[in-house]
């Protein structure tokens, strides 16, 4: 399954789930239930995936930590926060690249309509 497939199926549940719970859970709880859903149609996911990092030819194995990484292919940076702030984009852009992966959802599981709180982050994603 491609990234922009999985990125459509990420949506899907994460709006379901959001019109199902209401906004304004803790993270962790958006976290588990859409690792659920997700993992229910038959794709691998991680949660709180340890990611390393190579810096200065040293790896580090405790890196990063990744909400959840689909298929080994999607990272969903997921917040329940009153408002999404640039460094919350940056951060997912960095993890991304640190990863070597193409596409990267942060979901902000508060606000009241989820769309405005979704943000598709791409690193040099292949259409």
């Amino acid at each position: 399954m491609a990234e922009n497939e999985i990125g459509t199926l990420i949506l899907q549940h994460a709006y379901s789930i959001h019109s199902e719970l209401g906004p304004g859970l803790l993270e962790t709880v958006y976290e588990v239930v859409l690792a659920h859903e997700v993992q229910n149609q038959g794709l691998f996911v991680e949660r709180q995936k340890s990611v390393p990092i190579v810096y200065k030819n040293l790896k580090f194995d405790e890196g990063f930590r990744a909400d959840v990484i689909v298929e080994n292919k999607v990272i969903i940076e997921i917040k329940s926060v009153e408002a999404l702030l640039p460094v919350h984009a940056k951060q997912l852009l960095t993890y991304l690249k640190l990863s070597e992966k193409h596409l990267g959802y942060l979901i902000n599981f508060r606000e009241p309509h989820l769309k405005a709180g979704i943000k598709r982050i791409v690193n040099r994603l292949e259409t």
